[in-house]
């Protein structure tokens, strides 16, 4: 148990505080639900209709709000994953080397007759296996990503509708939704900071170092040096 802790230290880690994460969210989701329900009541001269914790972890609004940064993060990671094929920052620890743009050849990639003894069965057979396999990170967090992205239109979608009924309007088709500027003012708002995050620390990461993290150069490496970690 303890060599299985520490071999995957970090993925336990963020798992932990995810976990955790989202628990408090859930709660301060529940007291704001309810909160508003109780002031909208009071303005309407109504009896609030307040729920349940577990009547809010089934909602459209717990869903939508957990659902909107999903999409945004899982959109950062696979277009970044994308675009490092074939663009270069050089000095980052997060970009190729210059001359390495491309998906460079099976020998460099192990693939095919050039795969080893110990390499995934998939990178050797050839053919549409280790086709599939040779993009299967970016194959999962793009299904990931449009996955959702789509949970989080058909919620929001239930929330914006729930919200016209409660104000007397007419209900709109999930069509009508996506096209809407209430889904992309929730969508770009978290688009933008997770590409200022993914670009900024491609350039941050040239001149600046963290020691021993595997993000960072050596703290002694040139500016210059490109694909680099410490």
């Amino acid at each position: 148990m303890r060599r299985f802790l520490r071999e995957n230290g970090l993925a336990l880690f963020f798992l932990a505080i995810f976990l955790a994460a989202v628990a408090g969210q859930a709660i301060a989701g529940h007291n704001l639900y309810n909160e508003q329900e109780l002031s909208h009541a009071k303005l309407l001269h109504q009896q609030p209709q307040l729920i349940s914790f577990g009547r809010y972890l089934t909602s459209s609004s717990f869903a939508q709000a957990i659902t909107e940064n999903w999409q945004s993060e899982y959109l950062q990671f696979a277009l970044f994953i994308l675009t490092a094929i074939w663009l270069i920052q050089r000095g980052s620890t997060e970009s190729k080397a210059p001359g390495k743009e491309g998906l460079e050849s099976d020998k460099d990639q192990k693939v095919g007759d050039h795969a080893d003894e110990d390499s995934p069965l998939w990178a050797g057979v050839g053919g549409a296996r280790t086709w599939i396999y040779s993009q299967s990170l970016l194959i999962v967090m793009g299904l990931i990503f449009f996955a959702s992205w789509f949970a989080q239109s058909v919620s929001g979608w239930s929330v914006f509708n729930q919200d016209a009924m409660d104000h007397h309007e007419k209900a709109i088709s999930w069509i009508q939704y996506i096209g809407s500027s209430d889904f992309w003012q929730d969508s770009l708002q978290n688009w933008q900071s997770e590409f200022l995050a993914v670009g900024s620390m491609a350039i941050f990461t040239v001149y600046l170092r963290s020691r021993g993290s595997a993000q960072s150069k050596p703290v002694g490496e040139s500016h210059g040096t490109t694909a680099v970690e410490g």
